[in-house]
């Protein structure tokens, strides 16, 4: 039940590809398929419009991702797949980086309380 959400500021949005940056990230996902399903990965990505970055006199922007678990997966692991995914967040904007000021950053979040779900979409996968 991986949620990763992704949210930007629109001022890079012609500056870099979204889409492919979801599509490597999920990769990175599908990657660890030991401890992640694949019937159960959801990514989306929200663009923001408003918002005033640093002193709010430049042209900043920024890139923030969430990832939200279930527990079940060691310290390892976990670790091992943040660190993936930021890598390759990097990764996606080291050019962009060279050009402009932005902010890169990811949390993680486990579920402490129980989750209620309902998905077929897993039988697609077994």
């Amino acid at each position: 039940m991986p949620h990763f959400y992704l949210e930007y500021s629109d001022n890079i949005k012609n500056e870099t590809n979204i889409s492919d940056l979801l599509q490597k990230l999920n990769d990175v996902f599908l990657s660890h398929h030991h401890i992640i399903p694949a019937g159960g990965l959801k990514m989306r990505a929200m663009e923001f419009s408003e918002y005033v970055i640093a002193d709010g006199k430049a042209d900043d922007a920024f890139v923030h991702a969430t990832l939200k678990l279930a527990k079940g997966r060691t310290e390892e692991d976990k670790k091992a797949l943040c660190e993936d995914l930021f890598e390759t967040m990097e990764t996606h904007f080291d050019e962009l980086l060279q050009k402009r000021y932005i902010g890169l950053s990811m949390e993680f979040y486990e579920f402490a309380t129980p989750t209620y779900k309902k998905s077929n979409i897993h039988t697609r996968f077994k």
